[in-house]
């Protein structure tokens, strides 16, 4: 027993050793508001911060997939600046509650889908970024293979041991183990001191982007006859690739908005993140995608057909005429996209990954082992087989948004209209029945009906994407599958509040201007930081109203009254 006990208490993550009872399922010290000195990153930071986390192969591929189906260059781009700008405002409104409370995602969902509830939205989009991270890995392993390519030729002949559909050959494979005993490497470095990278990845990125883009360009005999090149379609064909296109550009986002709380609970203030996302986001998407779509362009004239892989074109062009030069250049390239993957990994799924298992699991599961949770089942999912061809590609990007987006309408409907700003922060880390989370046994049914219902119009869809025969006008349809699942489950979330009212509805504004700990002095870290203090305790009638709606109908029992 003294064994035991001694193993459960070193395996305990930090803060959930002090937890006890159904309320150690609920919290741990990574996962409670963040202290002001983790509080590091500033405008510059979120804005210089996109310029990072978008520089990477997987955004080349949004666009430069869409030119396998027939779009032009500029028609593209078009579609992608409208989905990006749309996204761009969804991303601040839904992590405003990061930015205020200092919280992440798992947290955000307590408030709306009960303490217990908020484990299925949390599962659901720790399923997507675990997939997301082995996406990226095998895009880092590309560029791996293609640095490794340089070095040793014969590594092209290497009998071929995975199986059809794969990206990755037997050598492209070695290249993917490389880059995932990397990202596990930069895994232990603490989150707060990794803003360094944000800057570092910007340069390495600019640097590889505009070396590859001016090398294609030349192979192609000038940008002239790249971006001259006419669309392949016309008509509704065109019209509806264009919507399609348009909504997969926000939807290759899903993530990012579903877990902005993730990123914008590191903020010194608030404000900070508002103009460096609705701003750095969409034009930081426009300056790699520019690029991505131009070189892709190139790969007609250079190739005789379209290379919308920049790996794979990078990598041909090297096969092509194997001479020290071009091996050099290969290799300088694929060197620093590789950098570019690594930090993608671990800023973009590593990090989000690791807020929800360590929610799910906040006993046991801190935030750094949740990404190396994350690093395990990302090898596990075999991801090599998702980027075989641009159609699986598109394929997966359109399916996973119709689960996000109904998570994502219901946050933001709680935020913003339900609690008006408010979080009462105790009761998001406790199980007790009395709390304003716990609603039916820790579940609120009424963001789960919201839930539902807004999957249900995309079902068919969704099913037509995995290879189910569905009639044309119910593809069509899917394609809004992300506006559909994000506006539904926002306005029947209202109106099931508006039914049955829960303990927390408020009318007003009752956002502090900047959450602290309690047991953190905010007149004193103010002078430090220049944060302008604010008191967390209430003094505008919220708890009067907690309590009339907690009362209303005369029963005390909190399980029995509320939804």
């Amino acid at each position: 027993m003294g064994l035991a006990g001694n193993l459960k208490r070193r395996l305990a993550a930090k803060g959930g050793e002090e937890v006890h009872g159904r309320d150690a399922l609920l919290d741990n010290d990574d996962i409670r508001p963040l202290a002001i000195k983790d509080r590091t990153w500033t405008q510059r930071t979120y804005f210089t911060f996109w310029f990072s986390a978008v520089a990477t192969v997987a955004t080349w591929y949004g666009g430069s997939a869409a030119q396998s189906f027939g779009l032009n260059l500029w028609e593209v781009l078009g579609c992608q600046v409208a989905g990006w700008f749309l996204i761009a405002t969804i991303y601040v409104l839904n992590g405003r509650a990061g930015a205020v409370y200092h919280v992440g995602f798992p947290i955000n969902c307590r408030a709306a889908f009960g303490v217990f509830g908020g484990w299925w939205p949390t599962f659901n989009r720790a399923v997507m970024a675990t997939v997301w991270n082995g996406v990226n890995g095998v895009q880092g392993g590309q560029c791996v293979y293609a640095m490794l390519h340089a070095i040793f030729p014969g590594i092209a002949t290497l009998p071929n041991i995975m199986g059809p559909g794969s990206a990755l050959d037997s050598g492209g494979f070695i290249g993917y183990v490389i880059f995932w005993i990397a990202v596990c490497f930069f895994l232990t470095i603490p989150i707060p001191k990794m803003r360094v990278l944000v800057y570092i990845k910007l340069v390495v990125y600019l640097i590889s982007a505009v070396t590859m883009l001016a090398w294609c360009l030349t192979l192609a005999g000038g940008a002239g006859p790249v971006v001259r090149q006419p669309s392949q379609v016309h008509g509704s064909e065109k019209a509806w690739l264009m919507v399609r296109f348009l909504f997969l550009a926000a939807g290759n986002c899903a993530t990012f908005a579903s877990n902005a709380s993730d990123f914008q609970r590191y903020a010194k203030k608030p404000n900070d993140v508002i103009l460096g996302n609705v701003l750095g986001f969409p034009l930081a998407d426009l300056t790699v995608c520019l690029v991505g779509n131009i070189v892709a362009s190139s790969s007609v004239l250079v190739l005789g057909e379209l290379e919308w892989n920049p790996l794979t074109y990078l990598d041909r062009i090297q096969s092509r005429d194997y001479t020290p030069a071009n091996r050099a250049g290969v290799f300088f390239v694929a060197f620093m996209f590789a950098y570019s993957a690594l930090f993608s990994s671990v800023f973009e799924n590593s990090i989000p990954a690791g807020n929800d298992y360590a929610a799910l699991f906040p006993k046991y599961i801190s935030i750094k082992t949740g990404m190396y949770i994350c690093q395990v089942i990302s090898v596990l999912i075999n991801p090599w087989y998702l980027l075989g061809s641009a159609s699986v590609f598109i394929n997966f990007l359109a399916s996973y948004q119709v689960f996000l987006s109904a998570i994502t309408g219901v946050l933001m409907c709680n935020y913003w209209v339900i609690s008006r700003g408010y979080y009462k922060i105790d009761d998001l880390f406790t199980a007790r029945r009395d709390g304003s989370y716990y609603f039916t046994k820790g579940w609120n049914i009424r963001a789960y009906i919201a839930y539902v219902l807004a999957i249900a119009p995309n079902f068919a869809g969704f099913l037509g994407n995995m290879g189910v025969r569905m009639p044309m006008g119910v593809t069509r349809a899917y394609y809004l599958a992300y506006p559909i699942g994000l506006i539904v489950s926002f306005v029947v979330f209202w109106i099931c509040n508006l039914v049955k009212r829960p303990m927390i509805m408020l009318s007003g504004w009752h956002e502090p201007k900047n959450y602290f700990r309690p047991e953190e002095d905010p007149e004193l870290n103010a002078r430090l930081d220049g944060v302008e203090p604010e008191r967390n305790d209430d003094s505008s009638g919220i708890a009067e109203v907690i309590q009339k709606n907690g009362n209303k109908g005369g029963n005390s029992n909190i399980e029995e009254k509320s939804l």
